[in-house]
C-alpha cells in the first residue's frame, strides 16, 4: 500500500534529492531541455512548474522563495526575466516529458523533460494550422456559379 506517500523519495536522501532537483532545474531553465531518467522527469515536473506559476508575478516575496529553492541567481534572473515573459498568459502545464526509450548502460526509462514555449517545432506547427483554416462555406461558392451559368443560358 502506498499511504501518504506524496513524494518519489528517488533512491536518495532528502538534502541529496533537494540539491539534485534544484540543480536539474536551473539546467531546464537554463537550456530550455535536458534528457534524464522518467522517474526524475516526473520529480522534477512537480518542483518547477510551481516556481515558474510564481515568477509570472515578479515580486520581491517570489523571488525570495524561488531562490531558496533554486540556489542559483542565475537561474532566478533567467527565470523572472525570459521564462515567465514567454508563459505569461499559459494558465499552466509549463512542462512537456517525451520518453526516449532505454538507455544501453543499465536499461533505464529515459525522458526529455522541455518547457513547452520554447519549442519552435510544435509551435509553429499550431501557428501555421491557425492560417491555412478554411471556412465550410466557402464549398458552395462554384455550385451557386453553375447556376448561374444555367439560368443565364435560359433567359437567351
Amino acid at each position: 500500500m502506498r499511504h501518504g506517500k506524496k513524494v518519489n523519495h528517488l533512491g536518495r536522501q532528502t538534502a541529496h534529492r533537494k540539491a539534485m532537483l534544484a540543480n536539474m532545474a536551473c539546467s531546464l531553465i537554463e537550456h530550455k531541455r535536458i534528457n534524464t531518467t522518467v522517474a526524475k522527469a516526473k520529480a522534477l515536473k512537480q518542483f518547477v512548474e510551481p516556481m515558474i506559476t510564481k515568477s509570472k508575478e515578479d515580486t520581491t516575496h517570489n523571488r525570495r522563495i524561488v531562490m531558496a529553492r533554486l540556489r542559483q541567481k542565475q537561474a532566478v534572473a533567467e527565470l523572472f526575466r525570459d521564462v515567465a515573459s514567454k508563459v505569461g498568459d499559459r494558465p499552466g502545464g509549463y512542462t512537456r516529458i517525451i520518453k526516449l526509450g532505454n538507455r544501453l548502460g543499465d536499461n533505464a526509462d529515459m525522458a526529455m523533460i522541455e518547457l513547452v514555449d520554447y519549442n519552435e517545432i510544435y509551435n509553429a506547427d499550431k501557428k501555421s494550422k491557425k492560417t491555412t483554416r478554411r471556412s465550410r462555406r466557402g464549398g458552395n461558392k462554384p455550385a451557386k456559379a453553375a447556376t448561374e451559368t444555367i439560368v443565364s443560358n435560359e433567359e437567351e
